[in-house]
């Protein structure tokens, strides 16, 4: 793999524009996908982050790959979509094409996911054929998906800034001030701006690694997160049962095929699977969620016995919806993610309208299916057991953010001893 030096006389930010995408693109590959010689890369990418992908298509070859392809989407053609095909357009999707993914997959190309498609862009459409759509698209996906969620191959997802995203985030800003603005938010947070980011990052998956070790030895029954300052109908008070043979993950960590990669770029959550029956309470989301072109604000859920039995939003509440409607286990937690306040996204101010950002902000969790990686030994279970464990099965993975400055966190016991893990947003 290539050894770059990022070690420059000059500071990240009077490097040209390229040289930086260029880093980024280096850690991408080395860094986020663990990229090995002669293994091919798949990618998927918004059209309009060509730049990012020439410098990382580059990079995976200096690393030693065998054969890069991208494939890119395009919002307007997405957008045409919904304005002018016809109704049965929207049950059905190419299965040619996801077929196509899971045999690269089980060949065991890398997966790099490239996110900065437009957050509304589906916004003033059908909600209902958004939904249609996106129960069609999973279900062809839901082979390929497996090999992610059993973590079978290395994989990495990453941003690339794009003009309607930043516009999103940066609305006061002209188009131009924007756009930069959003590029510098994503190289700092993706940890590319130190002389070393190889190295940055090897010391920040250190410390992560470390705080899952912990997390691991206290072997908690369950999690109760209840928030401080708020009216009883907008505070959560939420107890999230744990899996049995529950893991906690975070940072890197090596895929079955025995390569280490960072599957997301940036990252400071340590995660792992809840009991798909053991949670109960009410909850209200901390951040706004953009789900395939949809904004949802002021999500409110309330759990019993695992199932949401009540979901109210101030917007997209029928998208909302229609998402925990998806399947069964769609209305269920699959995953679990503390993530303090202080992290270096959520100290940004920056309301991303990406979960990849987002949910590094915030302790957060997620409707649908489970990462079999976070029950020990789960990537060789069928599923069947990985039930019988607690994982949730479904066609979705959709996280929210419900941490914030307000929040706290109990580890509690079988007997229901409680343990502070946070108190105010940060660890204890």
């Amino acid at each position: 793999m290539s050894q770059t030096s990022f070690t420059s006389s000059a500071p990240f930010t009077l490097l040209p524009f390229e040289k930086k995408l260029d880093r980024l693109a280096e850690v991408a590959v080395r860094v986020g996908v663990g990229l090995q010689p002669d293994q091919e890369l798949v990618i998927t990418a918004p059209i309009e982050a060509q730049p990012l992908v020439r410098h990382i298509t580059e990079q995976a070859y200096k690393a030693g790959a065998r054969l890069v392809t991208t494939f890119y989407a395009d919002d307007a053609t997405t957008l045409a979509r919904y304005q002018y095909a016809p109704d049965s357009s929207f049950d059905y999707a190419p299965a040619w094409y996801f077929d196509a993914l899971a045999a690269a997959y089980r060949s065991n190309a890398a997966r790099m996911g490239i996110t900065g498609a437009d957050p509304a862009l589906l916004a003033a459409q059908d909600p209902a054929k958004v939904s249609r759509a996106n129960a069609a698209n999973s279900r062809a996906y839901k082979p390929a998906m497996d090999l992610i969620t059993r973590f079978a191959i290395n994989w990495t997802i990453v941003a690339s800034a794009t003009p309607a995203w930043a516009s999103l985030v940066f609305p006061e800003a002209t188009p131009e001030r924007a756009l930069s603005s959003l590029w510098d938010a994503i190289f700092q947070t993706s940890r590319i701006t130190g002389e070393d980011p190889i190295e940055d990052w090897k010391q920040h998956n250190a410390n992560i690694s470390r705080r899952v070790d912990l997390l691991n030895s206290k072997r908690f029954h369950s999690l109760r997160f209840f928030t401080t300052g708020h009216a009883p109908d907008r505070g959560t008070d939420l107890t999230v049962g744990l899996a049995d043979q529950h893991l906690w993950c975070g940072g890197g960590a090596t895929a079955s095929n025995g390569i280490y990669c960072n599957p997301n770029i940036p990252t400071e959550e340590c995660f792992t699977t809840p009991h798909k029956d053991r949670v109960n309470g009410h909850v209200t989301a901390s951040k706004p969620l953009s789900h395939q072109g949809t904004l949802i604000k002021d999500i409110r859920c309330t759990f019993q016995n695992g199932r949401i039995v009540a979901a109210t939003a101030t917007q997209g509440e029928d998208a909302l919806n229609k998402l925990i409607s998806t399947d069964e286990g769609a209305c269920r937690l699959g995953e679990v993610a503390l993530v303090p306040h202080n992290s270096p996204i959520a100290q940004s101010g920056i309301l991303f309208w990406n979960t990849l950002f987002d949910e590094n902000a915030a302790s957060h969790i997620a409707l649908g299916q489970a990462y079999s990686t976070c029950l020990i030994g789960g990537e060789s279970m069928p599923t069947e057991q990985l039930s019988g464990l607690g994982a949730n099965q479904s066609l979705i993975h959709v996280d929210w953010m419900i941490g914030g400055p307000t929040m706290n966190v109990d580890g509690l016991s079988a007997d229901g001893a409680a343990e502070p893990l946070m108190r105010n947003g940060d660890w204890v």
